[in-house]
């Protein structure tokens, strides 16, 4: 009996620590999906609406598991753990009978040799040895009785602890495949949703959204093609100055009236260059200004 008692408080403690460190663990996978699921879902909002979408319903199937995992986690707590947490205090119960069984056996026994030595020491004592066989019989009346109450408290013990065991793993295996099917269920529909997924629509969307940032790209104006239009003024300007020298040299070989008289519609012409070349400037930057100065000189 007394075996009985310490292998059911052996064992049945180490499965509750075990199942109690198997459901907590579950607990942590629920929370370390749950974080993956944050970070999807996230993931999702940056991507094309293809994509976008896709993730999201994986997404939501995914946290559906976790859903009846927490089912699980609260299951397994409430017909697995607690039960075998019972049997702490129930153990104890019991090792507190079968305790005073074995001091009423230890009462008898210790009454049979006070008999056995007053028999030795005192034969002719008819009183106390009567008295002592008195003692000696009400000690076995009650390991008797102790024994046959403490024989039915442990086979009820026995027979509690047997169904609770049936009960305790029947419930454990029932909970495991509920979660299992309905975790089966949902990730086959997380495959058909990512099977659902066409990449190559997302691609297109993805090469049509390319091509609107290009165009805007080229539509906008760049620093160097203004830098060039700007600079047109002292280009023209140059240009000018060089068909001017070559009009003088050609004018030289003429004569000498007809050269002062070209000198006399160059100095006209040069003048009239000159104010056009004075408002152009005034339109000119700095550093283009710059440029043109030294060309001057």
């Amino acid at each position: 009996m007394e075996a009985t008692v310490n292998n059911a408080e052996k064992y049945l403690g180490q499965f509750c620590m075990l199942l109690a460190s198997y459901t907590r663990k579950n607990a942590r996978l629920r929370d370390k999906v749950d974080l993956l699921i944050k970070q999807i879902m996230d993931f999702a909002n940056t991507e094309n609406p293809e994509l976008r979408r896709c993730l999201k319903d994986f997404g939501e199937e995914l946290s559906k598991i976790q859903d009846y995992r927490q089912a699980e986690v609260e299951r397994l707590d409430a017909k697995v753990i607690e039960p075998l947490k019972a049997y702490g205090p129930l153990t104890k119960s019991k090792r507190a009978d079968i305790k005073k069984c074995n001091s009423v056996r230890n009462r008898e026994m210790k009454e049979l040799e006070n008999l056995q030595k007053l028999k030795q020491r005192n034969p002719s004592d008819r009183q106390g040895i009567s008295l002592a066989e008195a003692n000696v019989q009400k000690a076995s009346v009650d390991v008797n009785h102790t024994t046959h109450q403490l024989e039915e408290i442990i086979l009820k013990f026995q027979l509690q602890k047997l169904k609770d065991i049936k009960a305790i793993f029947s419930n454990f295996v029932t909970i495991e495949m509920i979660f299992h099917a309905k975790a089966l269920e949902m990730y086959t529909n997380a495959v058909q949703h990512l099977n659902n997924f066409d990449e190559e629509k997302d691609l297109e969307a993805f090469k049509s959204k390319v091509s609107i940032s290009e165009l805007e790209n080229d539509a906008r104006p760049s620093h160097s093609s203004s830098t060039f239009e700007q600079s047109q003024p002292g280009k023209l300007l140059r240009e000018a100055r060089k068909e001017r020298k070559k009009s003088n040299g050609n004018k030289l070989e003429t004569t000498p009236r007809v050269l002062h008289a070209h000198f006399q519609e160059d100095e006209s012409e040069e003048e009239e260059e000159e104010e056009e070349e004075v408002e152009e400037l005034q339109d000119v930057s700095d550093d283009e200004y710059n440029l043109y100065a030294k060309v001057r000189k």
